[in-house]
């Protein structure tokens, strides 16, 4: 079972970061052409904030089901962790605002933030990338 969890999370991570860069590349374009705040942005940051939670959920079953625990997580659950409510709170702020008072700035700010915690966070396991290691 371990194994096949650690395989899924490693896994997820590449549809994590498509569908960062997707919201990235779609909050970049609104605010460079200074649209108005639409729905695919909010599909967008949807998709990407709700991928990322589930990546942080599969990352706490591997941790409660490994057998041993590593220093090296600590730094990793911690980023992973405020990856996960960068992306969120856009979400819910705009959830309560008025459509004319919503923007395409607040998701890019908080996405290349998530974007550069994941980053730092899968760098905190000592791997690039696109490799995969155990706890």
């Amino acid at each position: 079972m371990y194994t096949g969890l650690l395989h899924a999370h490693s896994g997820l991570r590449y549809l994590v970061i498509l569908a960062g860069i997707v919201a990235l590349l779609y909050a970049l374009y609104g605010v460079v052409t200074r649209r108005d705040y639409d729905k695919p942005m909010r599909i967008t940051a949807t998709a990407f904030a709700g991928l990322l939670h589930l990546q942080v959920l599969l990352g706490f079953i591997l941790l409660v089901s490994a057998d041993r625990f590593g220093t090296h997580l600590i730094g990793h659950m911690g980023l992973m962790l405020a990856a996960a409510a960068a992306v969120q709170i856009p979400l819910s702020v705009f959830r309560r605002r008025a459509p004319e008072q919503r923007t395409f700035l607040p998701h890019l700010v908080t996405i290349v933030l998530a974007m550069l915690l994941i980053w730092l966070g899968i760098r905190t396991m000592g791997i690039g990338l696109f490799e995969t290691r155990g706890f």
